[in-house]
């Protein structure tokens, strides 16, 4: 039997991303390992299923990729590209498309690695510098985009890990 792994947070210090963006660099890995346990084995019916009406497991999943990577540009200053906005559309209709898990899953992924690579390249001195979220720019700051990210990838992995809980 296998001991356990502490959570992403117990385990130290990230390679490579600066000690202030650690706490959202933790909480993108347990994000991850969170999903990955959550939807192994799951059958495709199920990532589907709603459960009492609640929001399929499908749905966070490709929400998670499309909004982490929409909030981390907005954290570089950067617009949309036509890419995310592709994705966006991708996410209003996933209900009816339904992807397979592994496709949600590899986005996800892509996603993390992403904004993992983001993290590492984010200089500290740029944390509190202003940002607008949105075609509203609505103020925040690096550091607040970033936070936001890491909190909103949590939210809805709370979501996939409970309604997995529902569906088997």
């Amino acid at each position: 039997m296998t001991t356990p792994l502490p959570e992403a947070w117990l385990r130290g210090p990230i390679d490579g991303i600066p000690n202030l963006l650690q706490p959202a660099a933790h909480a993108f890995v347990l994000a991850r390992e969170d999903v990955a346990a959550a939807t192994n084995g799951l059958a495709a019916d199920q990532l589907w299923q709603r459960p009492n009406g609640i929001t399929p497991i499908g749905f966070h999943l490709a929400h998670l990729a499309g909004s982490t990577g929409r909030l981390l540009a907005y954290a570089k200053a950067e617009a949309l590209t036509d890419a995310q906005k592709a994705f966006m559309l991708y996410e209003r209709d996933v209900m009816n498309t339904r992807p397979a898990l592994e496709k949600l899953v590899q986005d996800w992924h892509v996603a993390i690695d992403n904004a993992m690579a983001q993290l590492a390249a984010t200089a500290e001195h740029t944390l509190t510098e202003a940002r607008g979220i949105g075609r509203a720019q609505l103020p925040t700051t690096v550091i607040g985009a970033i936070f936001h990210a890491a909190e909103h990838a949590a939210r809805h992995t709370g979501q996939i890990v409970t309604t997995a809980k529902l569906v088997r």
